[in-house]
């Protein structure tokens, strides 16, 4: 029997002390509770690997069932945030390139309307993250809602642009009602650098 290698996520460290709006102490919060994604997500394939490696996987034990359920939450709560983080610069000051500009003109007609369109996702009722993604198939931008990390992806669709509208990412920088304060602030520190790679990436099938 081939042995099996268990893979052990490290929690990636990101430089974004300064952003506007979005406070040191905010980061910190928000910074631990990522590390517990990993953690969490460690632990939890450590645990199903274990019920493998017994022979006890099976569809019908409501413990590896639940185990396998909740994976994905954790999983995705680690990958959404190394997006969120990776999605934001203190050195802001960018604008979007006329690549991406371009990519949305198919979907939205400008990059304002674009905008738009994505804030609004962003401010609806509820925890969860607004995501602008690629579509590889058909070459287009579209806005998505995500609840809970890991419900509402389109499978096979690129993030471009990720971001984390759970309270815990700006209740410590401002009220519940003004959550359009804190999409406004996310767009002040958002590096279209990075989301201009991440959509030549998708582009060239990486």
């Amino acid at each position: 029997m081939a042995t099996l290698v268990q893979l052990t996520y490290t929690p990636k460290k990101f430089d974004l002390s300064g952003l506007q709006g979005i406070s040191d102490h905010t980061l910190e919060v928000h910074f631990g509770l990522y590390e517990g994604y990993v953690k969490n997500t460690n632990l939890l394939n450590d645990q199903l690997a274990e019920q493998v490696k017994a022979g006890k996987a099976s569809g019908a034990d409501p413990h590896f069932a639940e185990l396998t359920r909740r994976l994905g939450f954790e999983y995705n709560g680690m990958v959404l945030h190394e997006y969120y983080f990776g999605n934001m610069t203190k050195r802001a000051g960018s604008s979007p390139s006329s690549v991406f500009g371009d990519a949305v003109a198919p979907t939205h007609g400008d990059f304002e309307t674009w905008k738009k369109d994505f804030s609004a996702i962003g401010g609806m009722r509820g925890v969860g993250w607004a995501i602008a993604y690629y579509d590889p198939h058909s070459g287009r931008v579209s806005n998505h809602w995500i609840t809970l990390h890991e419900d509402g992806h389109v499978a096979g669709f690129v993030p471009l642009l990720v971001m984390d509208v759970w309270e815990h990412a700006f209740l410590l920088d401002y009220k519940p009602a003004e959550r359009s304060k804190y999409i406004e602030s996310f767009f002040a520190n958002v590096d279209w650098n990075v989301v201009q790679q991440r959509l030549e990436a998708a582009r060239a099938g990486r």
